[in-house]
């Protein structure tokens, strides 16, 4: 038997064990997922969405609450006051501006929504206008809320789950190993404090990262088991969109065969979770319904922070025609 014919033998049965029980952790030979045929892995990491979560979609948006002057050095943030990116820049939204954005999202079909904000942390007056939002989001809609903010105390995102917060969202972009080459200004470690202080709370924790950095693929199922030791809800993946006057500018893109072999993978080590498509969707030419065939079953949409390059109407079309339901 060749070795192809052998991979593809061995990553179904990996599959298939799965679905039985087996967790893959940091003692397994992860090689099998790096080397077999694509369509095989693609075909049993959708094969373990099923076997977990059936054929429900989460859709979320996020709306941009406070942007630009960010102190942190982030090699991909356009939002980092380090480098010249004519990046918009304002303060905290006007309550009623991200309540009407709610609300457009909501009519919409969506049923998740963020506040976003650049910067380390959100203190004072910026994090009294983020609790008076949410309290009036859970009162004056349905949807699920979601706070991402940065670095936050224990007692911060209390506040935040009392006024209504369901979810943070904490990437910890990449491995540990790689996480110094992407930021200097805080630590893996920061993050990995944050989540804990975030699940203290009582809080649902979004975390994933952005694939296409320069990292390894060591490095990619690296943070894939990270995330599954720290039993991460939702796992947002973002395709590196090099933004001009960044140092990840010049970084050549990533393919869409490695995006669909990384969605995969993280699909088989956290077969549980919401593998949700973030900003780079674009690249693919409709709208990457073949990353949703491929183990993702949850996608930022809309156009806001995050670029994806799709809307939420198109978008909910494509997961209608694969079968989902919203």
């Amino acid at each position: 038997m060749s070795n192809l014919h052998s991979n593809v033998d061995s990553v179904s049965r990996l599959a298939e064990e799965i679905i039985s029980g087996r967790r893959m952790g940091r003692t397994d030979d992860m090689s099998v997922l790096l080397s077999a045929d694509i369509e095989e892995l693609c075909s049993g990491a959708d094969a373990i969405r099923k076997a977990f979560c059936g054929d429900k979609v989460d859709l979320c948006t996020i709306v941009n609450g406070r942007s630009g002057r960010c102190s942190e050095d982030c090699k991909f943030c356009a939002q980092s006051c380090h480098y010249r990116t004519n990046a918009e820049e304002y303060p905290f939204m006007d309550v009623e501006e991200i309540l009407e954005e709610g609300r457009q999202n909501e009519a919409a079909g969506i049923h998740r929504y963020s506040i976003v904000t650049a910067g380390r942390s959100i203190k004072g007056k910026d994090l009294e206008q983020a609790l008076t939002a949410y309290r009036r989001l859970q009162e004056e809609s349905s949807m699920k809320l979601c706070a991402s903010h940065g670095l936050q105390t224990l007692e911060e995102f209390q506040q935040m789950k009392d006024a209504g917060a369901e979810r943070c969202h904490c990437n910890i972009e990449t491995s540990r190993r790689y996480f110094p080459f992407v930021c200097t200004t805080h630590t893996y470690d920061d993050k990995i404090e944050n989540i804990r202080r975030a699940k203290e709370a009582g809080l649902e924790v979004c975390s994933g990262g952005i694939i296409g950095m320069g990292e390894t693929w060591e490095d990619r199922v690296d943070m894939a088991l990270s995330l599954a030791e720290l039993e991460i809800d939702s796992i947002p993946l973002n395709i590196l969109r090099p933004i001009p006057g960044t140092p990840f500018e010049e970084l050549p893109p990533i393919s869409n065969e490695d995006v669909l072999r990384t969605v995969a993978i993280f699909r088989y080590i956290n077969p549980t979770a919401w593998i949700r498509m973030a900003a780079g969707r674009g690249q693919f030419t409709d709208g990457g319904a073949k990353l949703f065939q491929s183990g993702a079953n949850a996608a930022i949409t809309g156009d806001m922070l995050t670029t994806t390059g799709t809307s939420i109407a198109d978008d909910i079309e494509m997961f209608k025609q694969l079968g989902y339901e919203l």
